[in-house]
């Protein structure tokens, strides 16, 4: 007797499966090998040209050599082999070596500005690791156990558009944690996403120790929206709900959508909620208002409001309390400070643009704020 076609589809579904997982681990495995092979070429280049034994017209040569003898070979012309070089270079420098140091544990790589998450009381916040991973102390090491992690091309886009070692770590965590496809790393580095997070976290630790670090932004951007100047908070919301997707990929793929307009019912009245997303790292629920205009004190008290009735009456036994962003035009920093000193849920005041913000401005204002916490420490 034959089997019903259903079992048989499902049969035939398993065997795509494991052709796919056995496709990805064979590209995984190719691609670490070849940012290997990349590291080790540039290092041999980065020595001799260090030393003095070759100049710009042996790296010529070399390019015209490989090509000669490996004429199928692609990448390895004389642009190809001084990337190899700045790709070891810059992760081999005193700087990243000294940044492992400090930022990375023994024994383990913690990333810059990692996710964390609340355990036990609403009070007490546990550090994370978003990856972990051995390592033996050598660059080499260090190679292997994470660079290889994430393909060629968008190493280059992280070697091309940034400038700080930080920087460059918080790219490849949000590479590997988040599996960013080429477009969505491009938009992260145009649109200054390492900034506007350290600076949601400089913020955050200069007025409260509620939120998470790692996780909110300041200011949001959402240049996809094609809004115009003037809009009202209907057109704002209406917008990022249908550019759903990217206003996901822009606040960070933890979050997941409950909806919009949630329904909140307070004694003998109905109340409607803005935004409203689930973390999955942090095992809440995350509301996002939004405010058409400048921050004002006043628009605290309904999110807290708003906050406290999904505690009481949505949130799960084990979920965390739920955790407020007011979207606003504009803010001032000292009357958020003010509004935010003696408030009692998690909560974060952010600035949101329509376009593109100059890194150079957001990278001033990031000094700025961290020598008021320097200052506060």
């Amino acid at each position: 007797m034959n089997k019903p076609i259903k079992n048989i589809t499902s049969d035939f579904e398993q065997i795509i499966s494991l052709i796919t997982e056995a496709r990805n681990r064979v590209y995984s495995k190719a691609n670490a090998e070849l940012v290997m092979l990349y590291f080790s070429i540039g290092k041999i280049v980065s020595e001799k040209v260090l030393a003095g034994n070759w100049g710009d017209g042996t790296v010529n040569d070399l390019a015209t050599y490989i090509t000669e003898k490996q004429p199928l070979l692609r990448g390895f012309n004389r642009r190809g082999l001084y990337r190899m070089k700045q790709f070891y270079e810059v992760y081999s420098s005193d700087e990243i070596v000294s940044t492992l140091a400090t930022q990375f544990k023994k024994d383990e790589i913690q990333f810059v500005s990692p996710a964390v998450t609340q355990k036990g009381n609403k009070n007490k916040i546990e550090k994370v690791s978003p990856l972990v991973t051995q390592i033996e102390g050598t660059v080499f090491e260090f190679c292997k156990k994470v660079l290889s992690k994430i393909n060629w091309t968008h190493h280059l886009l992280i070697l091309s558009k940034t400038k700080r070692i930080e920087e460059k770590l918080f790219y490849l965590n949000q590479c590997i944690n988040e599996k960013l496809s080429k477009r969505e790393l491009e938009r992260q580095l145009n649109s200054a996403t390492f900034e506007r997070t350290m600076l949601g976290d400089k913020f955050s630790k200069v007025i409260t120790s509620k939120l998470p670090v790692g996780i909110f932004k300041d200011p949001y951007v959402f240049e996809f929206l094609a809004l115009p100047e003037i809009h009202s908070e209907s057109d704002l919301q209406q917008a990022l709900v249908k550019n759903l997707q990217n206003f996901i990929l822009e606040m960070g793929k933890g979050f997941t959508y409950m909806g919009s307009e949630y329904r909140l019912q307070v004694g003998n009245k109905d109340y409607h909620t803005d935004l409203l997303f689930y973390h999955r790292d942090l095992q809440c629920m995350v509301l996002f208002e939004l405010k058409i205009e400048e921050f004002q004190p006043e628009f605290l008290g309904k999110l807290n409001f708003y906050l406290e009735a999904l505690d009481r009456d949505v949130k799960r036994p084990h979920e965390n309390p739920s955790i407020g962003v007011l979207l606003c035009k504009g803010k001032d920093e000292e009357v958020v400070e003010y509004a935010l000193s003696r408030n009692i849920s998690p909560a974060l005041i952010a600035d949101y643009e329509t376009k593109l913000i100059d890194k150079k401005l957001l990278a001033e204002k990031l000094h700025q704020l961290s020598e008021i916490f320097y200052k506060n420490e």
